[in-house]
């Protein structure tokens, strides 16, 4: 047993194999409860729906578009989907190089992560999101009404914002395939730190890359260094980003992209703190950073509707 899934909605596990090419293999065995106890108390038909879909979403993800990642995963070895279960047989990280896993990252670590983003980003620039997530990341506004509903007491001028502010990252013409869960958890790394794999692709889909951006950099600095780190990890970014989408002999105007992202690098990080903001009101990561980021980006907003 390496760990079991979130809510009680099965297990991974390493199983060690015999007469074969690979002494083991990672096992995602999936097998969807009828009564689901969620950890912060969100038991909702909602909740529910948005788990099972997230691991067909997976399997399809695997199946689809895994192959053709220039970002490090685990190789897909077989898939089967039967009733309530899904079992995915994917390569061992952990044998390939990738066994060390973080709870906090020096600048090498997280680099090289971002890197990861970048490469992920650059490969599905622009790809159609058949049979994954038509609008990424496990905190979408569509997938999450329950928490909205909170946000109108905990912070209603953000919980009117909340359209406007999924419009905008939607309305980027820089379209890609988003991680969707790209938290420090979800990053295997080589033994210097300077390599990494990511697992996890349950909330993969459409959107501005920036998203998963934030959400990396918020999973790993506090507040200080969050400000502090802004503009040089956004720099490496988008140099790795520049150099992947050239590599790959790409026509995109790649001042415009950036130029477009870089701006939507706080609405994405405002999108994250409104659903966080109802989810867990309490939580740590609602600091003054987000905070005042969030106060900036709903003045935009209400400056382009009265502009309007």
């Amino acid at each position: 047993m390496i760990q079991e899934l979130w809510s009680g909605y099965g297990k991974i596990m390493r199983v060690r194999l015999e007469n074969a090419s690979v002494e083991s293999v990672v096992v995602k065995h999936v097998h969807l409860p009828i009564y689901n106890k969620h950890p912060h108390g969100w038991n909702t038909d909602i909740g529910h729906q948005r788990k099972v879909r997230s691991y067909k979403v997976e399997a399809a993800w695997y199946d689809r578009y895994s192959k053709n990642s220039a970002a490090r995963l685990p190789k897909c070895l077989a898939i089967e989907t039967q009733d309530d279960q899904v079992i995915m047989v994917l390569e061992d990280l952990d044998a390939s190089g990738f066994a060390l896993r973080r709870t906090t990252v020096g600048e090498t670590e997280l680099h090289a992560c971002l890197s990861w983003l970048a490469h992920f980003h650059a490969t599905f620039m622009g790809a159609e999101p058949t049979g994954v997530w038509e609008q990424g990341t496990y905190w979408h506004l569509d997938t999450r009404p329950d928490e909205l509903a909170i946000l109108a007491k905990e912070d209603p001028a953000l919980k009117d914002a909340a359209v406007a502010i999924d419009q905008k990252l939607r309305a980027s013409p820089y379209q890609t395939l988003v991680h969707g869960d790209a938290k420090l958890a979800n990053f295997c790394f080589s033994e210097d730190g300077a390599s990494v794999a990511a697992v996890d692709f349950q909330y993969v889909g459409a959107g501005c890359g920036m998203k998963d951006v934030a959400y990396l950099v918020v999973s790993c600095l506090d507040e200080h260094a969050c400000e502090r780190e802004e503009s040089a990890l956004l720099g490496l970014y988008f140099g790795v980003l520049r150099g992947a989408l050239t590599a790959q002999g790409t026509n995109l105007d790649l001042d415009a992209l950036e130029r477009d992202w870089r701006s939507l690098y706080p609405v994405a990080w405002t999108d994250f703190h409104r659903f966080l903001k109802g989810w867990s009101p309490g939580h740590w990561k609602i600091n003054g950073y987000s905070e005042r980021l969030a106060r900036e980006v709903l003045a935009s907003l209400q400056e382009a509707a009265r502009c309007d």
